[in-house]
């Protein structure tokens, strides 16, 4: 069965990056939010297996966006994504529930790394 994955960016651009970089044979994108209180939302809504997260957002950024997801599911899996400038907020993000991160820019290979290594899966 295929893992289902929201996408929560800003930018349409990095959005396409992030779907183009995952196999559609192994993960499913169930949903794109445009902002961090549209990701909370389709979060809830949604339920997915896994919420890859831009920091930098409007409406809400991914920080507290993460902060609200992890409170309504413990659970949750979450990757966050940021360029360097934000890496103080990476390591926050971490700290309050993100199972892993990229750094902007990324490669197809970041991206699918870090899928594989919050969702347990071998090469």
């Amino acid at each position: 069965m295929k893992k289902k994955i929201l996408l929560a960016d800003d930018t349409a651009f990095m959005r396409e990056m992030l779907k183009s970089a995952l196999d559609p044979e192994k993960y499913q994108i169930i949903g794109e939010a445009t902002d961090g209180a549209q990701a909370v939302e389709y979060y809830k809504e949604k339920k997915p297996d896994l919420l890859i997260l831009d920091i930098n957002m409007p409406k809400m950024n991914g920080i507290d966006a993460l902060t609200e997801v992890i409170a309504y599911d413990p659970e949750a899996k979450v990757i966050m994504c940021s360029d360097q400038k934000y890496e103080n907020m990476i390591v926050m993000a971490i700290k309050r529930g993100a199972k892993d991160f990229v750094i902007k820019p990324f490669s197809a290979s970041d991206v699918i790394l870090a899928v594989k290594k919050v969702f347990n899966e071998e090469d």
